[in-house]
C-alpha cells in the first residue's frame, strides 16, 4: 500500500522536541537529515575508517515520518502545528513548514538484505546470509551464516575478509582467541569453526553483544554472554560474548585476563587500532599474534609505527582495495 510521507523543515536545535511531540502523536520511526558532524564516540563504533561526506553544517534539519493514508491528516497537522507552536517558545524552529506526499510501501529495516548474498573468503569458507538459499555448495566447504541486524560486520567487507584470512592461517587447535570489537560475532564463529579452544567476543554496544550470541546459535555454537560486572567466571562456552571498553578501562582488560591470549583479531577503526596497540599487549601471551584491519591505506604507516613503538613484530602486512590488515606478533 501507499503511505502518505510529511517532511518537517526545521533546526537541529529543535529535532529532539519534535521528535518527542511526534511519538507522543503516536508516530514512530522518523527519519532525521542533517548535516552534523559524527562524535568521536559514534566514530569508535562505526565499522569503516572512511567517514560519510556531509556539507557544511547550517543548523538546519529535515524531519520525515510516515503515516497510513486513512489518517485524518487535518487533524494531525493542526496537532503538530500547535506542537510546533509549542515548541517555538523555547526554541528555535526554523521554517517549520511540512510538505505532505506519497510514497509506496517499503520494508525499511529490511530493504537492504537484497544486497547481501553468500560469497567466498577464499575456496573453503562460505559467508551466507540466514535468508538466502546456497545453490553452489562443495563438499569441504565451512559454512558461516550471519544475520548482522543493525550491528557491524557481514563479513563481505574487504576488511573482515582480511582478518578471516589472517585467522585461518595464523590459528592453532586449541588457541584462546580474543575478537576486539566483535559486532555481529563474525570472527568470533569462524575462529571457533577453526578449531580454537575457546573465543571471547567483546563489543562497546550491548546490542551487538546480543546480535553475536544469536548468530553463534544460528551456526550450531553454544554461547553466552558474560556479565563483566558481575564476579562469575569466564563462562565454558566454546565462546563467549561480553560487552565493554578495552581501550579505555583498566578494570574491563583484567578481567578478561592478562597473558591470557594466543591470538587477537581487532577489525576496527586505525585510530582506535592505534591506541589499543598501546594496551592489548597486556592480554596477549608471549609470541601470540595481533591481527588487526579496517585500516585505509592512509593510515597505514601511522598503525606500523605504533605497532613498533609497542614492541611488536610485524610479521605481514596485506592488502585488499584501499585497506591494510597488518599480522604482527608479540
Amino acid at each position: 500500500m501507499k503511505w502518505i510521507k510529511f517532511t518537517l523543515d526545521t533546526t537541529t536545535e529543535a529535532v529532539d522536541f519534535i521528535s518527542l511531540m511526534l511519538s507522543e502523536l503516536g508516530i514512530e520511526g522518523i527519519e532525521i537529515e542533517d548535516n552534523v558532524g559524527l562524535t568521536d564516540e559514534e566514530k569508535k563504533q562505526m565499522f569503516v575508517d572512511i567517514l560519510p561526506i556531509t556539507e557544511v553544517d547550517d543548523k538546519t534539519a529535515k524531519v520525515n515520518f510516515y503515516v497510513d493514508p486513512t489518517t485524518d491528516v487535518e487533524s494531525l497537522l493542526l496537532k503538530i502545528r500547535q506542537g510546533l507552536n509549542d515548541i517555538s517558545e523555547f526554541a528555535s524552529i526554523g521554517r517549520g513548514t511540512i510538505d505532505i506526499s506519497e510514497t509506496e510501501d517499503k520494508d525499511w529495516m529490511n530493504n537492504w538484505k537484497k544486497f547481501f548474498k553468500p560469497f567466498r573468503i577464499d575456496d573453503t569458507i562460505v559467508i551466507k546470509p540466514t535468508w538466502e538459499n546456497l545453490t553452489d555448495s562443495k563438499p569441504d566447504d565451512l559454512i558461516i551464516e550471519i544475520d548482522p541486524g543493525i550491528s557491524f560486520g557481514t563479513g563481505s567487507h574487504e576488511t573482515t575478509k582480511l582478518c578471516i584470512i589472517g585467522i585461518k592461517k595464523y590459528i592453532k587447535p586449541g588457541d584462546y582467541i580474543l575478537d576486539a570489537g566483535s559486532g555481529s560475532g563474525i570472527l568470533s564463529i569462524v575462529a571457533n569453526k577453526l578449531g580454537a579452544g575457546h573465543v571471547l567476543g567483546i563489543d562497546i554496544d550491548p546490542v551487538a553483544t546480543k546480535s553475536a550470541i544469536e548468530n553463534a546459535g544460528v551456526n550450531n555454537i553454544n554461547s553466552k554472554e558474560w556479565k563483566l560486572q558481575d564476579q562469575e567466571e569466564l563462562p565454558s562456552t566454546p565462546i563467549t560474548f561480553a560487552t565493554g571498553n578495552i581501550l579505555e578501562d583498566d578494570k574491563v582488560r583484567s578481567r578478561i585476563g592478562k597473558e591470557k591470549y594466543d591470538l587477537v583479531v581487532a577489525n576496527i577503526l586505525a585510530d582506535v587500532i592505534i591506541p589499543l596497540s598501546d594496551v592489548i599487549g597486556e592480554n596477549m601471551k608471549k609470541g601470540a599474534i595481533f591481527i588487526c584491519s579496517g585500516i585505509i591505506d592512509t593510515k597505514e604507516e601511522e598503525v606500523k609505527a605504533s605497532l613498533e613503538k609497542n614492541n611488536f613484530t610485524i610479521l605481514e602486512v596485506n592488502r585488499m582495495g584501499d585497506w591494510v590488515s597488518f599480522i604482527s606478533k608479540k
